[in-house]
């Protein structure tokens, strides 16, 4: 069966959405609000992504960038976003497509996604199994940490893993919290 109106990337786009909407109010406010903070994967091979030689030699094929209290010039619009952040005591801007996101992390209240790389150019045929899926998904590599701190680097590993073990924090009530969610798990399987 074909899938002539790529609910892939009709799915994609929008929660790529929430991720724009999500860094918009950031921006307008210049800061981000209680005990949120982002975790975000991006394919620094991407076409529109704009960072130093230095880093990208560093990062080839993918970064992972902490957006919490030393962030700068936070500005987005429709097809990306721009901030400053500062990597190994040294300033650098970075303009990141949304297209080019591989993944959002908010710690603070368990909330992710993880996007997957699919093709526009053609007609997408639904696989008999999910072992037949067409549709590649991307590796998270370790993090690039623009904080110092252990507890820091130790959530951004969990968040590149995309298994994060919180902290117990007793002024929060426990219960079931969030989890990542693949868009394979929406596909319908035969």
């Amino acid at each position: 069966m074909t899938d002539h109106f790529r609910y892939d990337l009709l799915t994609q786009h929008a929660l790529r959405g929430v991720v724009r909407s999500v860094l918009t109010e950031a921006a307008k406010k210049n800061d981000l609000p209680g005990d949120h903070h982002f975790y975000i994967s991006f394919d620094t091979q991407a076409e529109g992504v704009r960072m130093s030689e230095r880093l990208r030699a560093q990062y080839p094929e993918q970064m992972t960038i902490i957006l919490q209290h030393q962030f700068w010039d936070l500005i987005v619009n429709e097809q990306g976003f721009e901030v400053g952040l500062s990597f190994g005591g040294i300033p650098e801007k970075l303009g990141i497509p949304f297209e080019a996101v591989s993944g959002f992390f908010d710690p603070s209240v368990q909330f992710g996604l993880q996007f997957e790389e699919v093709t526009e150019g053609e007609e997408r045929q639904s696989p008999a199994n999910a072992e037949d899926t067409p549709v590649k998904k991307k590796s998270v590599t370790p993090p690039l940490v623009a904080s110092v701190s252990a507890p820091a680097r130790q959530a951004a590993a969990a968040a590149a893993e995309v298994k994060p073990e919180p902290e117990p924090n007793p002024h929060k009530p426990t219960g079931t919290g969030g989890e990542v969610v693949p868009l394979d798990r929406f596909r319908k399987k035969k």
